[in-house]
């Protein structure tokens, strides 16, 4: 098939000029300029050029007695978004990431398979989140392509990052997908304001990253230690989950709150333990200590559907329930972030929920600081004693 032929031959030029680029990457800062002004040109030329020949071909071989593409050509995209030189992300249109190469999960601090199915927007600055989601959104409608300066949360991560957001249509897909690719170090100035407005990123070992690195890698063996510890005094799930709460609290959340999942036919959920912050005496720890875990639906998709939740500044107050008063828990804690993880090894069932929020000046949770946390769940449910299988959600 000749237009496929034509394809392939291109596809291989593109891989060509994106390994010269990889290569590239070993020259001194004050050269690299050139090389991200190229890496952006050949992004552009993959969304502008090879997707639209791509989707031609593909249209062509669902066509009555059309050719058919071979999978070569889809293993070479997937192959070349991977090895771009440049952090690019493939999202929906709620910014809920779908793929995402090499370079961003180093720029994101997480993996690949962590993220899919996340929005991305909780890896930005509050200030950035909604603008994010919105130019996302616009672009995914077919209003254009546009960029955008935003934040990422990382304490380290004191530059600003450039987005360029583009549309792409996947094939057999019936909604578009939305390609972003981030430029640290772009300030977005206009090109003859320095050299075309970059920032070129400091080589030198950032100490700060460095040392949350290791904090978070103390949090999981402190973890471990103590589940073996209970592990070795023949504890029950109740003294699993206490455990960790109180490695967690005040070092990695302001509230720990943990719930156990029915054990035994239909039933309802069982808080564990509920530690909050040192003001948070008296009737604030008890009515959360006391509250039905069944009328949290965070807890509720974690333990019944097996749903994960990473939220900054949520916008569902009532996404945790109410106090005994009437009022929303996640507005009178003043909650900015707050993770929800079910607490489950491998593909085994749900045998409890971990959740943690953040209140005040806190820093928001990171994507890093979530995928920790799966981790640590996954630790917990290996400790916990086995229970039946998961009970139905209430009222089902």
């Amino acid at each position: 098939m000749p237009g496929a032929e034509e394809f392939g031959a291109e596809l291989s030029d593109f891989r060509r000029r994106v390994e010269e680029l990889r290569t590239a990457r070993a020259l001194p800062p004050q050269e690299r300029p050139s090389l991200l002004d190229a890496a952006l040109f050949e992004l552009q030329h993959a969304v502008d050029v090879l997707w639209p020949r791509y989707e031609e071909l593909t249209a062509t071989s669902r066509s009555p007695g059309g050719g058919r593409a071979g999978p070569q050509e889809q293993q070479l995209l997937r192959a070349l978004f991977q090895r771009l030189p440049i952090a690019a992300v493939l999202l929906d249109h709620d910014t809920v990431v779908r793929r995402m190469n090499f370079a961003a999960t180093q720029l994101f601090h997480t993996r690949a398979g962590y993220a899919t199915g996340r929005p991305l927007a909780a890896a930005l600055r509050p200030d950035g989140q909604a603008a994010l989601r919105s130019q996302v959104a616009a672009v995914a409608r077919g209003e254009g392509d546009r960029s955008l300066t935003v934040r990422l949360s990382q304490p380290s991560a004191d530059g600003e990052v450039r987005v360029s957001l583009a549309a792409l249509r996947p094939p057999g897909e019936l909604h578009p997908a939305v390609l972003a690719a981030f430029q640290p170090g772009v300030t977005g100035q206009p090109a003859d304001e320095g050299t075309a407005g970059a920032r070129l990123p400091d080589s030198r070992p950032d100490l700060a990253e460095v040392s949350r690195h290791a904090s978070l890698l103390d949090l999981v063996d402190d973890t471990a230690a103590a589940l073996l510890r209970v592990a070795s005094a023949e504890g029950g799930p109740e003294a699993v989950l206490t455990a960790t709460a109180e490695v967690l609290h005040g070092r990695f959340a302001d509230w720990v709150i943990a719930d156990l999942a029915p054990e035994d036919g239909p039933g309802n959920p069982r808080r564990v333990v509920a530690l909050g912050p040192p003001d948070a005496v008296g009737d604030r720890t008890a009515s959360l200590a006391e509250q039905d875990p069944a009328d949290c639906p965070l807890v509720v998709d974690a333990l019944f559907d097996g749903a994960s939740a990473l939220r900054v500044s949520p916008v569902d107050a009532d996404a945790f329930g109410r106090d005994a008063t009437g009022a929303p828990v996640l507005v009178r804690e003043e909650v900015t972030s707050l993770l929800c993880i079910p607490l489950r090894a491998g593909t085994g069932p749900v045998l409890g929920a971990l959740t943690l929020f953040r209140t005040g000046g806190r820093g928001a949770f990171e994507m890093a600081e979530a995928g920790v946390a799966d981790r640590i769940s996954r630790h917990v449910a290996l400790a916990m004693p086995r229970t039946a299988p998961r009970a139905p959600a209430p009222g089902a």
